[in-house]
């Protein structure tokens, strides 16, 4: 098999030749060839300079100019413009550890059912406040069962990050969908598996992912995972996880919590208890990823915002899509990440 790798890429002029070095170094069987195209969404910043000066000694990899700026559009340019039998996708913030792509390869072949396979991801911290976080999103209470990032042994999913697929599910189910500015992932995986096609997850697939310092940058992106994932539920008449409902009966019983104390005491006492549970087990997650007592109450922090970003954007998207119908549109559109 012959097999490409789709990085989208907008202003990593500190991440992207450690990004392509660990891609172009990878080992392949006898006779298989790669190709890597990065699709940059015009960066403002050092990065076309150094993707144009590491293709000098480096043809496999090619610069694709990403006019529209958005993830799928990315992802859609280098898959139309790759040939192989197999295209991976992958992140201009992350490196592929050794072996990455001939796991891959070697999984297509014993699981043959498998239209996609993936694997897991590791994540590494620049700073304290990224290494809370990276906790956080690593533990099933702030991200439920994403297998990719809390970890499991071999088997079908519903969603990986960074997978490889194979060309034969483009050929039958599509390309992304351009007017998801998140989501698009689970949105394609969910058609994938609709047509038959499985998911499959090997935790020897190992990816290091740098995880972003910002409280406020978390906050955005799991908002707009939240209001996006109700566009593909309308579009696909379907509840397509059950774990993306969880967020917004959180933010419900929040908003009904509130008004109801209010108008009694009682309504007040629960609403607390209930708080003050919600804050205990989170305790009793976060101390299964750190025995700082400060570090824990931060993570717990950070489930609170991951749960809060994430119910708020559903509650929105709730109300633009389905009581106001509101088409896509440009909503919370933004660069390719």
């Amino acid at each position: 098999m012959s097999i490409s790798v789709v990085i989208p890429c907008f202003n990593e002029q500190k991440y992207i030749i450690p990004c392509l070095e660990s891609v172009c170094t990878q080992q392949l069987p006898a006779g298989e060839t790669l190709e890597v195209f990065v699709c940059d969404g015009r960066s403002s910043d050092n990065t076309p300079t150094l993707i144009h000066n590491y293709i000098q000694s480096h043809p496999q990899v090619k610069l694709l100019i990403n006019e529209q700026r958005t993830t799928p559009y990315a992802l859609n340019l280098g898959i139309q413009a790759s040939a192989s039998d197999v295209v991976v996708i992958f992140g201009a913030h992350a490196v592929m550890k050794p072996g990455y792509l001939m796991q891959c390869l070697q999984d297509f072949s014993t699981v043959k059912d498998a239209g996609c396979v993936g694997g897991i991801i590791d994540n590494i911290y620049e700073n304290k406040n990224s290494q809370t976080i990276g906790l956080a999103m690593s533990s099933p209470f702030g991200v439920g069962n994403a297998h990719f990032r809390t970890g499991m042994a071999s088997g079908y999913v519903d969603t990986v990050a960074f997978g490889a697929y194979k060309r034969e599910v483009f050929n039958k189910i599509g390309l992304f969908d351009t007017e998801l500015a998140r989501n698009q992932d689970d949105e394609f995986n969910f058609r994938l598996l609709k047509n038959g096609f499985k998911i499959w997850l090997n935790p020897s697939i190992r990816s290091d992912y740098y995880v972003r310092s910002s409280i406020k940058k978390l906050y955005r992106q799991y908002f707009q995972y939240g209001y996006w994932k109700v566009y593909v539920n309308k579009k696909h008449k379907a509840i397509t996880t059950v774990r993306q409902l969880i967020p917004f009966f959180f933010v419900l019983f929040l908003i009904t919590g509130v008004i109801a104390s209010v108008f009694s005491c009682y309504a007040f006492l629960a609403f607390i208890g209930i708080l003050g549970l919600y804050k205990l087990i989170g305790h009793y997650f976060a101390y299964q990823k750190t025995k700082s007592f400060m570090q824990a109450v931060h993570i717990v922090f950070v489930f609170f915002i991951l749960h809060l970003s994430y119910g708020l954007g559903y509650l929105l998207g709730v109300i633009h899509f389905l009581i106001l119908n509101r088409n896509a549109g440009n909503q919370f559109q933004g660069h390719n990440r």
